[in-house]
């Protein structure tokens, strides 16, 4: 790329070079195994070139930038080639490399600027790339229509540079001003300044006075220690692993005045001033630095140490009571299944064995959903200690900069059309104004359908963000979703005493209104856009081939692909609007766009400026990282649904920002409580934290109808078994809102896992030999073996060939663990060893996660297996989590005082059936797996054993319970009863089983925190649920295992909900489905039974009150649970006419009445039996 030089060609070993530039282009260009990338900025094509992903390089991965100017000259943005002497004209590539040495008339610019200034440019370009294809950076002149108005956002631009021919831009610093190297102001950009300094005798262009401050030195931070270069064979994590456990030397170095200061050197290292002395350890005072901890001595903690979380047990007025009722019920259910097995009914067995068999399973099944609520417990967190630990100036982190770790968040999408792109934006919007530090936080968002809509939503919500962020942090606006906010019903003033709050908020309202408009009409601009492109291509076309073609021939019709264009005009690279090859859902490349690059690793403090919506003095208006990704999807691959694309993000997150902790979000879930993240983040950094593998946020619902008629809140479940399994091994994952450590993820073993062994309802300790192996090793294990010693060469083979995703594994695992501040706190790490800034986003990074995304990565590895979200199943969150039990991790569950998210549910009665019908699918296939409870290993507890148990067979439950439901009704049309006659005994057993049921259900909701009538909404939907949904899982599941027949439930019709003004409109809307059909024979069967035996009762000569007493209790049983069902046909209330109340009436009165005619009562000699009318 320089006109002097040594040549280093990557040519094999053996293979001459020729001894001069080629004549023409190579047939496949290469640029040192690397990617080179150029844009043609007249015409709007890219044009790049690059390795084939997949294909091992000996040499590191290069990436050139470059672009060519309105002169035609080609002018390179790469710190690697910064002689702007050199030109390449057409398509002229050269297959070596040359490496300038540095000269006085060449030297290299200063690395802290240079990649600044490439991060620049990567967070502008759009990343594509995929199996056995090029991996290309297509640099964006725009994202979206409108101007980017952040110095963070994609597409973000400087002033024009005003040397005439060039039309590059200036250099920007963080807050978007022009950096101009000249006092007279003259806009020039980089490249054009360096051709300045080096051929033009440093004088300016515009003053033409000599430059006299040099544009690397404007933005060096002198406060900010420079990094020494890493040492030769050492990687870039490997790098920042290093820098980490060498915090305090470079706390020391970072002083003011980098003066040496010996009482902190002392204070810092294992020697400390005792009293008048200097006081070692016990140790002896030089030991190899094998523990990273701090040892702090008795005389020095001026300050007692405080933990982060606090376990609240249920008070004993409440659980001991519990407990007993458990066991009294446990001992009637005993008693009375032995009464009811000695004591048949001679006269209707089929009725009395039915009857039995199915009370023993219910039995056993509430046996298994008790069980493990023995020990429920609450938690509670203390935000002032995290803040005092990890926020606050201290002799290890003088600064007080923040020393948290870093959280990479989820957000799913697959299909813009179901998922609305102004949710998902909104959830976006809740995470990027979250109260954690700006620097520590990374959103990637996954589009599984690649759809422009998608895109181009996330980047005005980027836009958006803005406005949004800075003023949630000025006025403390909770919740931080501007959709849930500004529908508050609430008093929005209340608490707010800044006099500007007022007009900052009309104003951002304002705002938001045009951003939802903007958001709205993206389909048809997007639409209007591609058509208009569209058009330009076939005239083109048609040009090109009135030129080429005789005027003799018959010209054919020009068939031009209608593919879908970005806002810059080019091609859109994922899944067209019309789709074609290579551009559908399941066929296009991998695309990551940086939306938002990362913030400075300093606060930037906003201004009172003019131009801005509100005033910003004194506010943080700096963004977290935000990384749009759409994974590669080739036809032939299987890409495992959600879960293949969570893998993904795992890992492109761990190559672009590696945060030791993992958010994942539906896109319809979003933060209600900004402190959330740091609520979880008490759990992960106290003592024992970092045993535990994930934090469980209860899921909370909005939208939902007041009465909750499907028991679509699902409180029961939340508030009460996931509280009673906190008090076990820890709550199961239920798929969003859950805070994951990464290396959990990862399918390595907890630490110290060797040393612990498993009882019957908790773990014990046992005492094991010390491993002489590296620490790292010891806290990544990844087997059953006591002797097994991780091997880091397996590594590859399990996690695929990325070396760079390997090498971020230990630093993932050492960020995450929590503060060595207490002699208990085992495998810990210093103070201050998270301060350190992070390393700035370069090109080969950004390609590096390109490939990771493909579609073959996966191939031959543990993803899917052991590492990542598990695959195989339709609930793969509820085997992740079983996987992680399974290796001996634990689980809390963080209950926060303000709802931590809050997301929608369905509240139609059809969506809430086919909802719970892909739950209890799930579990059926739990079941039938490597993944059933009873093949779980010794690490599981018992009870938590017994938990997932009950998770796999619940759905088995609708056999008999539909069966059960029938029972009253078979009754009363045979005028029998499940026993002899209705006695004393079975009255007494009878009552004893609901009254303790009761106290237990009244004991359950005080414990637990729900309300009464949310359990019997519960109970309802139960048996609702279990002849409907559960029932068809298990068919379906059934068929799947046995004949490898597969067969879905779909809707057929829909009405009603026809009002759009109501907010609950639909739960109205009654949509058809197969489903639907076991509730409503076992409501009609019930009402003509009951019917029936009223009818027989008074035909019959002797009538037999007991046993119609007993039939008719029961089936009004079955159909209070049933009666929100019922209600769900009707529609809305009092759209239901008259007449089919009365049909109904008339038809079950007729049914009755030819019953009896044709199968006249005992004793009765006529038809009709001797019944008269007076």
């Amino acid at each position: 790329m320089g006109r002097k030089g040594t040549f280093n060609p990557p040519f094999p070993p053996g293979f001459k070079p020729a001894p001069a530039i080629p004549p023409g282009p190579p047939s496949n260009p290469m640029h040192c195994g690397g990617l080179h990338l150029l844009r043609s900025t007249g015409s709007g094509i890219a044009r790049e070139s690059g390795r084939i992903l997949g294909k091992p390089s000996s040499l590191p991965v290069h990436v050139t930038f470059a672009r060519r100017t309105s002169s035609g000259r080609y002018v390179s943005y790469s710190r690697e080639s910064n002689d702007l002497d050199s030109e390449v004209g057409g398509n002229e590539y050269m297959n070596y490399t040359v490496h300038i040495p540095a000269t006085p008339d060449h030297q290299p610019m200063d690395p802290s600027i240079s990649q600044k200034v490439e991060e620049q440019y990567v967070s502008n370009s759009l990343f594509t790339g995929g199996f056995n294809s090029v991996t290309r950076a297509h640099l964006m002149d725009k994202v979206i229509e409108s101007e980017a108005n952040h110095p963070q956002m994609a597409g973000a631009k400087g002033s024009s540079c005003a040397v005439p021919g060039c039309d590059g831009k200036v250099l920007s610093d963080e807050r978007g001003q022009d950096i101009l190297p000249c006092e007279c102001d003259f806009k020039i950009c980089r490249d054009c300044y360096f051709d300045a300094v080096k051929t033009g005798g440093g004088l300016c262009p515009g003053c033409k006075e000599p430059y006299r401050a040099d544009l690397d030195e404007m933005d060096v931070d002198n406060d900010r220690p420079l990094s020494l270069p890493p040492p030769p064979g050492m990687s870039k994590m490997e790098r920042r692993l290093s820098l980490m456990k060498s915090t305090k030397s470079v706390l020391m170095r970072s002083e003011t005045n980098r003066e040496f200061d010996h009482n902190r050197w002392l204070f810092e290292t294992k020697g400390t001033y005792g009293y008048g002395n200097a006081i070692w350890p016990k140790e002896g005072p030089f030991l190899d630095d094998k523990d990273d901890g701090v040892h702090e001595l008795e005389e020095l903690n001026s300050k007692p140490w405080r933990p982060l979380t606090r376990k609240l047990k249920i008070p004993a007025a409440i659980i001991s009571p519990y407990r007993l009722l458990i066991v009294v019920r446990l001992v009637a259910l005993v008693l009375f299944l032995m009464w009811r097995v000695v004591n048949q009914n001679t006269s209707a067995m089929w009725l009395w064995g039915m009857s039995v068999v199915c009370e023993i399973w219910f039995a056993f099944s509430w046996l298994l959903d008790q069980l493990p609520k023995l020990n429920p417990i609450n938690r509670s967190t203390d935000l002032a200690v995290l803040k005092e630990k990890f926020e606050t100036p201290s002799p290890h982190n003088p600064t007080g900069k923040s020393d948290l770790p870093g959280i990479d968040l989820f957000v799913s999408t697959a299909d813009p059309e179901k998922e609305p792109p102004l949710v998902t934006a909104n959830t976006i919007l809740s995470i990027l104004a979250a109260d954690y530090p700006v620097e520590k936080l990374a959103c990637y968002v996954s589009d599984d359908g690649g759809a422009l809509l998608t895109f181009e939503a996330m980047a005005e919500a980027a836009s958006f963000a803005n406005v949004w962020v800075p003023f949630c942090r000025k006025h403390d606006i909770e919740p931080r979703n501007p959709e849930s906010y500004f529908n508050l019903k609430r008093d929005p003033y209340k608490n707010k005493v800044r006099p500007d709050f007022v007009k900052d908020r009309r104003r951002v309202k304002r705002e938001y209104d045009e951003f939802k408009v903007r958001i709205n009409g993206l389909p048809d601009s997007i639409r209007r856009r591609s058509d208009a492109y569209h058009a330009r291509e076939e005239i083109k076309a048609m040009k090109l081939q009135r030129e080429t073609s005789r005027e003799e021939e018959i010209a054919e019709p020009v068939k031009v692909s209608k593919a879908t264009w970005m806002a810059d005009g080019t091609h859109w690279p994922g899944t067209w609007l019309h789709p074609g090859p290579q551009h559908s859902k399941g066929d296009h490349a991998g695309i990551i766009q940086v939306m938002l690059k990362p913030p400075s690793d300093e606060p930037l403090q906003g201004t009172a400026d003019e131009i801005k919506l509100i005033d910003l003095t004194d506010i943080d208006i700096r963004l977290p990282l935000l990384v749009y990704v759409s994974r590669e999807k080739r036809p032939g691959y299987d890409h495992n649904k959600k879960a293949g694309a969570m893998n993904a993000l795992v890992r492109a997150s761990a190559i672009m920002s590696n945060g030791p902790f993992i958010l994942n979000l539906d896109c319809d879930h979003y933060i209600y409580n900004s402190q959330a993240l740091r609520e979880g983040m008490c759990f992960m950094m106290d003592r024992g934290g970092d045993r535990l593998c994930y934090v469980q946020f209860p899921q909370r619902f909005e939208g939902i109808d007041p009465s909750d008629r499907y028991a679509n809140h699902n409180t029961v479940f939340f508030d009460g078994n996931m509280r009673a399994l906190d008090g076990l091994q820890g709550p199961v994952y239920v798929g969003t809102g859950c805070l994951f450590r990464r290396i959990a993820l990862y399918g390595f073993d907890p630490p110290r896992s060797k040393d612990h062994r498993t009882g019957c309802c908790g773990g014990r300790k046992r005492k094991a030999a010390v491993a002489h192996t590296p620490e790292e090793n010891r806290a990544l294990r990844m087997g059953d073996d006591d002797e097994e010693e991780m091997n880091l060469a397996l590594f590859p083979k399990r996690f695929g060939n990325s070396s760079f995703l390997v090498d971020s594994i230990p630093v993932a695992e050492y960020q995450g663990r929590p503060l060595a501040d207490h002699p208990a706190v085992k495998n810990g790490r210093p103070p201050g060893a998270l301060t350190i800034p992070r390393d700035l986003l370069d090109a080969s990074t950004v390609a590096e996660a390109i490939s990771v995304i493909s579609c073959w990565y996966e191939d031959k590895t543990e993803w899917g297996q052991r590492v990542g979200w598990i695959y195989g199943s339709v609930t793969e969150d509820v085997v992740t989590g079983y996987r992680m039990h399974n290796r001996g991790w634990k689980s809390v569950y963080c209950v926060t005082k303000r709802d931590a998210f809050r997301g929608s549910a369905p509240i139609n009665l059809t969506d809430r059936l086919h909802q719970v019908l892909r739950w209890a699918t799930g579990s059926v296939e739990i079941f039938f797996s490597r993944n059933n409870a009873l093949l779980a290993s010794s690490k599981m507890q018992l009870l938590q054993r017994i938990a997932y148990f009950n998770v796999g067979i619940y759905p088995f439950t609708s056999i008999f319970l539909i069966v059960y439901c029938f029972l009253p009704a078979l009754s009363l049309f045979s005028g029998q009863f499940i026993v002899q006659t209705l006695n004393v005994t079975f009255l007494v057993y009878l009552l004893a089983i609901t009254l303790t049921l009761c106290m237990l259900a009244i004991l359950e909701v005080r414990w637990s925190g729900i309300q009464l009538e949310e359990w019997w909404r519960n109970e309802q939907f139960w048996l609702i649920g279990g002849t409907s949904a559960h029932l068809a899982a298990v068919i379906q599941g059934l068929l799947k295992v046995i004949g490898g027949i597969e067969i879905s439930f779909t809707l057929t019709s829909k009405s009603g909900g026809d009002d759009v003004d109501d907010e609950f409109a639909d739960l109205y809307i009654v949509k058809w489905s197969s489903l639907m059909i076991p509730p409503i024979t076992i409501i009609m069967v019930n009402l003509v039974a009951i019917a029936v035996g009223f009818s027989r009762t008074i035909y019959s000569t002797i009538p037999a009150w007991s046993k119609l007493i007993g039939g008719v209790f029961f089936s009004f049983w079955v159909l209070a649970h049933l009666y929100p069902f019922a209600k769900g046909l009707m529609g809305r209330r009092g759209r239901t006419p008259t007449i089919v109340y009365v049909w109904s009436g008339l038809i079950a009165i007729t049914i009755s009445l030819l019953w009896v005619a044709i199968i006249p009562p005992s004793g009765s000699t006529a038809t009709g039996g001797s019944f008269q009318f007076p």
